[in-house]
């Protein structure tokens, strides 16, 4: 794992010596020394750790303290395992399964970071089914590595705008239109309250936040 040194290693092989072998604090430790090669497991067991909050019967007041302290993983490196694992565990359970990351095929698990990327994916307007059925193909099937389907996602994401360019200029004068809108409403309230200018201007200005709003609708 990149965010190990031989050093947190040992840290964690010597906070393992005299634990119970069958307790979750002892999974969640042996899935992060194997955590090279097995990040479903660790995923999975940080999951339930953060879900129960059981960092708090080992001592550590936070969960940043606990996945920094004991196990020397950083807080950015651990969110996205708890976001890839449990966006695995709603679009691709299959890799979840023990039998699965124990057989012969558990080398084509796809990394946390194409998972991280794929869920990344799957909440972008700009993408329809089809080109988010492609990304989940090349992440869960193909093992294709994170740098690229993140490259291939950037560049898919800049080709649908361009060949939506009137869509995208609808969504900045929409964008634009709510923000004066919001404006004046909040001009008029002060105006009103404050008594600033004569009723026929308020009513013009009511008038306008009509129109306004019918561009909207």
């Amino acid at each position: 794992m990149k965010d190990f040194k031989t050093k947190s290693l040992q840290e964690i092989e010597q906070k393992m010596e005299g634990l119970d072998i069958n307790s979750l604090r002892y999974r969640v430790l042996e899935a992060a020394k194997n955590f090279k090669t097995s990040w479903v497991d660790l995923g999975q067991a940080l999951f339930t750790v953060y879900k129960d909050k059981l960092y708090r019967d080992w001592g550590y007041a936070q969960f940043e303290t606990y996945i920094s302290k004991e196990l020397g993983i950083r807080k950015q490196t651990a969110m996205k395992l708890l976001r890839s694992y449990y966006f695995l565990e709603k679009e691709a359970p299959i890799y979840l399964k023990k039998d699965f990351t124990d057989s012969a095929q558990a080398s084509s698990v796809p990394t946390y970071e194409s998972i991280d990327v794929l869920r990344l994916a799957k909440n972008k307007k700009a993408l329809d089914e089809k080109d988010y059925a492609a990304i989940k193909k090349d992440v869960l099937e193909k093992g294709k590595d994170f740098l690229q389907v993140k490259k291939d996602l950037t560049a898919l994401i800049r080709e649908r705008d361009e060949l939506a360019p009137e869509e995208a200029r609808e969504k900045k004068r929409t964008a634009k239109v709510r923000r004066l809108l919001g404006l004046i409403k909040a001009l008029k309230e002060d105006i009103q309250i404050l008594k600033l200018l004569p009723a026929s201007i308020l009513r013009e200005t009511e008038s306008l936040i009509k129109k306004l709003e019918a561009e909207l609708d």
